[in-house]
């Protein structure tokens, strides 16, 4: 059987691998030794002046590529086996600076704010394009299926040294990329319409070379977020619009079939300015302005019991989040869904590992996880959470102090805590340096990360 057709630098050519080199990644420099006369020698780890730097770190299934490192798939000299699963984070080495991180159903998308052509970059499965077309080396009409490591992922921007990528999202097959003068770009599988153009019957995905620009959204968009195969886009002015599959009703337009085109999401929400919205799977919350949380699509698992003993919801609802404050984020999973509070207090509900050990597997009404679970104690009495995240079936949380917490199935080590047993409590991820945004997918994660090192 033929090999799988991947990409990855030409210092790791092997035989019967098809295969084309991109970006050369720089090595980080050791410390330097300084002459201290007849003292011996000082090692200058940190200069006076040094600024702190953003770095990207990795962790948990290799194999797809997701993770960017070459040598964990296709061994180079210095190591004899493939490395399938990397348990502890892992340095990803760029020479751009990284600002934003999505994870996707086995593939990552890395973006900068800057105002370079280069400025977004993509690694993992590629089946579906839902990293662009990655020309290979033989063939200018073939696209690889696998990208082992970070390569440009090519827009097609009126103004590209003016552009500049505000965020990007991942669902199980496709892309979103948010700009902040040209709109959003999509790309990838549109099986059901989830990258907001018409479906194409028996539209061939791999090695497509359509970037498609979202159009028909009233205002300028602020957010978006990739469900499995429904794509959310929230405006300036509060509205959120939806398209892709919608058998859930997670589209929340008061249907279940497939929508080709964004559609502005009413029931509950008319009237709402919503600040936040988040999917993974094929549920959908928003948290407005005013700290309300509202839920619409998926509950077989109890994510919307709060207001149906139903399994689906086609339009949003309200949700009476008693007891949980002003919330002002929202992370919905696969099966489970939590919030944040104004206090920096974290809420779970749902079914699954929900973070308040192994008795508490399945809860219709939130569920406040001890603030001491996050480091919180006598000698740091302030330890709120700043941000909290989520992949499918497990939730990151990171602290105002720059500290990574992970919690639920540790499915092919995705958690990064050194073992591949699923956590049923906050955990602490050992990280150098302070961490300013996570990403999670279904088995991998990406952090970006502030440090002086």
């Amino acid at each position: 059987m033929a090999p799988p057709c991947a990409r990855l630098s030409p210092r790791r050519l092997v035989a019967g691998l098809r295969v084309c080199g991109y970006s050369s990644l720089s090595r980080a420099p050791g410390p330097q030794e300084k002459s201290a006369g007849g003292d011996g020698p000082v090692f200058q780890y940190v200069g006076e002046h040094k600024k702190p730097t953003h770095k990207v770190f990795v962790w948990g299934f290799s194999f797809t590529g997701a993770l960017g490192i070459p040598s964990f798939v296709v061994p180079d000299s210095g190591r004899k086996n493939p490395r399938k699963y990397q348990l502890t984070p892992y340095r990803l080495e760029m020479a751009e600076q990284i600002s934003l991180a999505a994870c996707g159903y086995g593939f990552t998308l890395l973006a900068s704010s800057t105002k370079d052509v280069s400025k977004l970059w993509g690694m993992g499965l590629n089946k579906d394009s839902q990293l662009g077309f990655q020309r290979t080396q033989h063939s200018r009409e073939r696209s690889y299926d696998y990208v082992l490591e970070p390569a440009p992922v090519i827009l097609p921007l009126r103004e590209p040294q003016e552009t500049r990528v505000l965020q990007v999202a991942c669902g199980r097959a496709h892309s979103l990329v948010l700009t902040n003068q040209e709109g959003v770009f999509s790309f990838g599988n549109n099986s059901y319409g989830q990258c907001g153009r018409s479906i194409v019957g028996e539209e061939v995905y791999s090695g497509s070379h359509i970037v498609h620009r979202i159009e028909g959204i009233s205002s300028q968009v602020v957010q978006v977020a990739c469900g499995q195969d429904h794509s959310l886009f929230l405006t300036e002015a509060g509205t959120v619009f939806a398209c892709g599959w919608g058998a859930d009703g997670q589209t929340g337009l008061g249907h279940h079939s497939v929508t080709a085109r964004p559609t502005e999401v009413g029931g509950d929400l008319v009237g709402v300015e919503v600040q936040q919205i988040s999917s993974y799977g094929d549920c959908s919350v928003a948290v407005s302005r005013d700290g309300r949380v509202f839920g619409w699509g998926n509950s077989e698992y109890r994510q919307l019991a709060s207001v149906t003993e139903t399994t689906q919801i086609s339009v949003p609802r309200h949700l009476p989040l008693n007891g949980c404050g002003k919330v002002v984020q929202a992370a919905c999973g696969g099966t489970q869904v939590a919030v944040l509070n104004e206090n920096g207090e974290v809420f779970v509900w749902g079914y699954g590992i929900l973070g308040k050990g192994p008795e508490l597997s399945e809860s219709s009404t939130p569920e406040m996880i001890p603030p001491t679970l996050f480091g919180r104690s006598e000698f740091n009495p302030t330890a709120p959470v700043a941000k909290i995240r989520c992949g499918l079936s497990h939730f990151a949380a990171v602290t105002e102090r720059g500290e990574l917490f992970v919690w639920g199935k540790n499915v092919r080590g995705c958690l990064g805590i050194g073992k591949r047993d699923d956590q049923y409590f906050p955990w602490r991820v050992t990280v150098p340096g302070q961490v300013v945004d996570v990403a999670c997918g279904v088995d991998h994660m990406v952090a970006l990360v502030k440090s002086l090192l």
